[in-house]
């Protein structure tokens, strides 16, 4: 059968969380299915709970192989690994079965992409402590998927619209980071952040590099990051034919990169990329007491594989309730679909 659509596998992540609840409601929308082909990696059982809490107009289609999905709006194809008992399920809490089911979806998502079954993986929140539990001893989503995929050189990149940044280093101390904010590492950063801005439609990317120092180091008066390693791996691209500028002190990149100056920021350690990406893409109502907006999207770049996720977690506090918003598990179809040839969902 000719394909005329990306498949997307979509792994729901921890059952105790709200991933089944926004991936059923994510695909109650048909305009999902006028771009895609999603489908979802979970247990038929956990995602019909998930369609009743969510109050979903859809139908469960349980499938064993991907070619008995229908790829219909209004059914919801799930490759079943039979591999939770919904009477198990404690909303809100960390537990072995939640750590172990959402792992197994990962590795299934990642096996289905890496043998061409599938164009890409949207993977929904998972707990790592829960992951651990299970014996899993990784630090989150994007060490299982370099590790499965026997992949050296891969960095985060988030992404709300044209708000992206990519980062040099991710889930390690503070203390760490200046050790690892090398010359190599950054060059190898900012080359895939370029690779991934021309997947997404951008033909000649502007990269700013921020500073890891304020002031960018002030000429070495902070810090001689921005000299000996930050400066020099941004002149290598740049002699590679690459647009980028640095290093950009810290505070003001991020308002040139939301005024249009650039199509994304490198950025060096976690907090320096989430914080101005989550400020943009979330909206909190403290009048109201609730979340308006839960945009933005996590991607793993460098991998053999297209992977995005949603870039919010499990959000104990509203599992099974019926309240969580599915905004970023759309962005993060949306951006598979887009990675893997397809068109944006309007």
């Amino acid at each position: 059968m000719l394909r005329t659509k990306p498949i997307i596998a979509i792994t729901v992540g921890d059952p105790c969380g709200i991933g089944p609840e926004i991936t059923a409601k994510a695909l109650n929308k048909a305009e999902i299915y006028d771009k895609c082909h999603p489908a979802v990696i979970s247990d038929a059982d956990v995602m019909r709970q998930a369609v009743e809490i969510a109050k979903a107009d859809v139908k469960i289609n349980p499938v064993e192989t991907l070619e008995d999905c229908k790829y219909e709006y209004g059914i919801i194809d799930v490759f079943d690994l039979k591999n939770v008992d919904v009477e198990q399920i404690e909303f809100g809490k960390v537990t072995k079965l939640g750590g172990e089911s959402s792992f197994q979806y990962i590795v299934k998502g990642i096996k289905l992409a890496l043998e061409g079954k599938v164009d890409a993986v949207t993977t929904g929140p998972i707990h790592k402590k829960a992951i651990n539990l299970a014996g899993h001893k990784y630090s989150g989503h994007t060490e299982i998927f370099a590790d499965y995929t026997k992949t050296k050189d891969y960095c985060m990149m988030l992404v709300d619209k044209g708000f992206r940044v990519s980062h040099v280093t991710t889930h390690v101390s503070f203390g760490q980071v200046p050790d690892l904010v090398k010359r190599d590492r950054v060059l190898k950063v900012i080359r895939l952040t370029n690779e991934a801005l021309i997947k997404m439609g951008i033909e000649k990317p502007r990269i700013a590099v921020s500073g890891l120092n304020p002031h960018s180091g002030e000429e070495g008066l902070f810090g001689r990051e921005e000299i000996e390693e930050i400066s020099p791996a941004i002149e290598e691209a740049c002699s590679m034919g690459m647009q980028v500028e640095g290093p950009v002190p810290p505070d003001t990149v991020f308002v040139k990169l939301r005024g249009g100056q650039y199509d994304a920021v490198v950025t060096m350690y976690h907090d320096q990329g989430h914080i101005p990406i989550k400020l943009v893409g979330f909206k909190y109502d403290d009048r109201l007491g609730k979340w308006g907006s839960l945009s933005g999207v996590n991607t793993t770049l460098g991998l053999p594989i297209i992977r995005t996720s949603v870039d919010h977690g499990v959000a104990f506090g509203k599992a099974g309730k019926g309240t969580a918003n599915p905004e970023s598990m759309i962005d993060a179809i949306n951006l598979a679909a887009i990675m893997a040839g397809g068109k944006e969902l309007m």
